[in-house]
């Protein structure tokens, strides 16, 4: 066959090809946007869930629209409810735990990767296994240390315990951005004089943005959305937390499911904001500490 003839049937196997991309790509972006709509949808159900009183919660379906929009819910939990104590509490003790976190494993890491030392090895593997401890299982030991150290019922027992928790995952997320760095930058660094300490801060550091991001996130999601630890070490009001709060509206006879739901929506809202804000960094982090092959 001559190469006039089969130009003629590549040219029209082409617009079938296009047409076929097109059907594929149609069908995928249904189906994502189907996924989209499913993931949207708890989000809709506690917005209304926060603007109904009790009649309704339990009278009308989930994601029927509320007869009178109770916006009074939330001046409710901001006023009667000490919502505003616990959301500062929750704020805070997010930052601090999050930014302490992200700085002792970026240190952890670059001494485990970037440096060479006869333990290295062996600290990245003590700090690896903490990934199969179980929460549940350290509450009793945790209570009993820092009973004995004074520190329950105080913030440093949730800030510690935070860190210790969130080290593992957080080093095991940085370990594969650290090891593609090149070397030729810390090189260039130390023959112009400079410290291991400035290595760190002033090149290594800044140029790990992405995995930050990616990590502080991760970070601040578990920080922010923690019950166990602050319901276990925290007795008194002005030291909770959101996420115990909202026992707050939880009586022996009655419920208050507005002002739940209300004070569910406040909380969910700051982690979305840092999520959109903070996303692009976030693939950029995931992608660049996964292990290439």
């Amino acid at each position: 066959m001559s190469v006039a003839q089969t130009a003629p049937r590549a040219a029209a196997a082409e617009p079938g090809k296009g047409a076929g991309r097109k059907i594929g790509y149609g069908l995928l972006y249904i189906a994502l946007a189907a996924v989209a709509v499913l993931q949207i949808l708890p989000l809709v159900w506690l917005l209304f869930f926060s603007l109904k009183n009790n009649q309704e919660v339990f009278d009308s379906p989930p994601l029927s629209l509320p007869t009178h929009w109770r916006w009074e819910n939330y001046e409710k939990v901001w006023t009667q409810g000490n919502i505003g104590v616990y959301f500062f509490n929750s704020v805070w003790l997010t930052v601090v735990s999050t930014a302490l976190t992200v700085l002792i494993a970026s240190l952890v890491t670059f001494a485990v990767t970037r440096m060479k030392w006869k333990a290295s090895k062996l600290v990245l593997g003590l700090f690896m296994v903490g990934l199969m401890i179980p929460v549940h299982s350290a509450l009793i030991p945790l209570f009993s240390v820092f009973q004995n150290l004074h520190l329950i019922d105080r913030p440093p027992s949730l800030i510690l315990t935070y860190v210790a928790f969130n080290m593992p995952i957080t080093i095991m997320i940085m370990l594969g951005f650290y090891t593609s760095l090149p070397r030729e930058v810390e090189e260039a660094a130390v023959i112009d004089g400079c410290s291991v300490h400035r290595i760190f801060f002033r090149i290594v550091f800044p140029m790990t943005a992405s995995v930050i991001s990616t990590t502080a996130i991760i970070n601040m999601i578990y920080n922010w959305n923690e019950f166990i630890f602050v319901n276990t070490f925290i007795n008194s009001d002005k030291l909770k937390t959101l996420t115990v709060g909202v026992q707050n509206f939880v009586g022996q006879y009655t419920t208050d499911w507005g002002a739940i739901g209300a004070t569910l929506m406040v909380s969910i809202l700051p982690i979305l904001i840092a999520f959109f804000v903070l996303s692009n960094r976030i693939v950029e982090g995931l992608a660049a500490g996964s292990v290439k092959g």
